[in-house]
């Protein structure tokens, strides 16, 4: 099983959902930057479970326990190691899960490719649970890029049919990402929560579950970040991005939308502007060749519906071999949607600290 990101700046996610605990190993860190841990600990709240009614009712305090790499609030340049104790299960809800696999989850694949000795509970090392130490990561990354003037926030785009607005693509406020960085229920427009609440309420109600979509955007990059082909930001960023669970579809700058415009409307014009290239609109979202044009990075990511829903759904008995129906126990998210925002955001300052 490998769990494991990156070339310069290295990442090893490690747990089980419902094992003693969760963790994360960072290596290349470097040494001698100050941390601040109570800002760590304020990403990682964002992304706690138990704190909303769109979230699953299970609470985790989320405290990491850092066992080396820094002293005091210093990198030591060791590898930064922290775990996250699991104190809430109810392993008992998942005993059928193991030989009755549940729809759209990975309880089948993991069950083929591990012989069936994964470890079902909660989802296993499968579970959105494994987000945390991702956050605990991404939230030390980003204090070493926002050194270097560079920001990053993503907001609820949409949760089914209810939308936010978008980013400016050409000029995104600075305000705006830090008030969105430190949100958790993170709207451009604070109007729309009342409909995107309303979605979720419903699936909820509905004993089903609802997706979205998370829009991310990146300030301060310089051009020349990135590399053409296989080492290109869109593909190191995207790598991290199917890392995060239920994450089924990335799009950069205008995305899909290009496909229905020519190259006339397509291209981003360059000009000058205080000494500077920039391009006046920014349908490329901030790459173009795979390396960064110095203008906002831009992406949004698809969330699946949450799959633990309580209606029965159709599955097969692997004991047996014959087909039936489940019902799934236990506490799930409605929506998983606003918990990911931050995630979203943590595995981007990962992939940009290692491409830099």
């Amino acid at each position: 099983m490998s769990s494991t990101f990156g070339e310069k700046i290295k990442i090893s996610v490690f747990g089980e959902s419902h094992g003693q605990g969760i963790g994360v190993v960072i290596d290349g860190l470097p040494a001698g930057e100050v941390i601040d841990l109570d800002a760590v600990l304020g990403q990682m709240a964002r992304r706690a479970p138990g704190r909303d009614k769109t979230a699953t009712p299970r609470k985790e305090n989320d405290l990491p326990e850092i066992l080396s790499g820094i002293l005091g609030d210093t990198l030591t340049g060791a590898p930064l190691c922290a775990v996250i104790k699991n104190t809430n299960t109810r392993s008992q809800d998942y005993g059928d899960l193991l030989y009755k696999p549940r729809p759209a989850h990975s309880d089948y694949t993991a069950y083929v490719k591990y012989n069936a000795a994964n470890d079902i509970r909660g989802g296993g090392h499968f579970s959105g649970r494994i987000t945390a130490p991702l956050v605990f990561a991404g939230a030390v990354c980003r204090q070493l890029l926002e050194r270097k003037g560079i920001r990053i926030a993503a907001h609820i785009k949409q949760i089914g049919k209810a939308k936010d607005k978008s980013f400016d693509p050409v000029r995104v406020d600075t305000a705006l990402m830090e008030r969105l960085s430190a949100s958790s229920f993170a709207l451009i427009d604070e109007g729309a929560e009342e409909a995107m609440r309303a979605e979720a309420e419903e699936a909820r109600l509905a004993r089903d579950s609802v997706g979205g979509v998370i829009e991310c955007a990146v300030t301060g990059l310089p051009a020349g970040i990135g590399e053409p082909m296989f080492d290109g930001a869109e593909g190191v960023i995207a790598k991290a991005v199917f890392g995060v669970p239920a994450v089924k579809g990335i799009e950069f700058g205008a995305g899909f939308k290009l496909a229905e415009m020519r190259g006339s409307e397509a291209n981003d014009p360059f000009r000058f502007k205080d000494g500077r290239v920039v391009t006046e609109t920014n349908n490329c979202g901030g790459i173009l060749g795979g390396i960064t044009d110095g203008m906002p990075l831009i992406f949004r990511a698809a969330i699946k519906p949450t799959p633990s829903i309580s209606l029965p759904q159709k599955t097969v008995d692997l004991q047996t071999g014959e087909n039936t129906t489940l019902e799934i126990h236990g506490r799930h998210d409605p929506c998983i949607v606003p918990r990911a925002v931050p995630v979203i955001e943590a595995v981007t300052a990962i992939a940009l600290l290692d491409l830099m």
